[in-house]
């Protein structure tokens, strides 16, 4: 049975949560606005973020906390790879180049595509803070007959949010085709990387 409270409740922290800028978002935007396999990074994105809440909910999040051999190879895995993104991006401000995919120009494979989305996603640190530890925690707190409404709830913030960021972002892919739009978009990223990465490695 749904508890219709307790989903918006899951649907309004997952909303809050999934929507700030981080590396899984900033892969999602490039990938919508290169025009290059949106469909499936879309959906990689939402199955990995709907396995992680079930299973910080379910009780894995706990088991983490408690884990310090876990949370340090999490952390200084997590901020090695946020700066080796964070470097490439800003490598690529200084290179020229547009959104624009020419027709002898090389498109990122199936397989190209599934690993980055995959690696982004799975090598984030914050991605497992945000949705089997934090939203594991809150809804590890609710009634056991709520926590299946808790996840539903967080679960369809991810279905809407990279829907509605993956395929929003195809429309502006026009706009991008300037070289000095995707440059800020780069800028943007590579700061936003090296900032995560310090604040995993060395916040508190």
């Amino acid at each position: 049975m749904l508890h219709f409270s307790t989903f918006f409740s899951g649907l309004g922290l997952g909303a809050g949560l999934i929507m700030a800028i981080g590396a899984q978002n900033i892969h999602v935007l490039r990938t919508g606005l290169r025009r290059e396999h949106v469909g499936l990074t879309v959906l990689a994105c939402i199955l990995i973020d709907a396995t992680l809440i079930a299973l910080g909910v379910a009780g894995m999040g706990a088991a983490v906390q408690e884990s310090p051999l876990l949370l340090s190879l999490a952390r200084w895995g997590g901020a090695a790879f946020l700066l080796w993104y964070g470097l490439r991006s800003w490598r690529a401000v200084f290179a020229s180049g547009t959104l624009k995919v020419e027709a002898n120009q090389v498109r990122t494979s199936v397989r190209q595509a599934l690993i980055g989305v995959l690696a982004l996603s799975l090598l984030n640190p914050h991605v497992y803070l945000d949705t089997v530890v934090l939203l594991g925690a809150i809804g590890g707190s609710f009634p056991q007959e709520q926590r299946s409404s808790f996840a539903a709830g967080a679960m369809c913030a991810s279905v809407i949010w990279f829907t509605a960021l993956g395929y929003g972002a195809t429309r502006l892919s026009g706009l991008f085709a300037r070289p000095v739009a995707w440059k800020w978009i780069d800028g943007v990223a590579g700061t936003t990387m090296l900032a995560l990465s310090a604040s995993v490695a060395f916040g508190s």
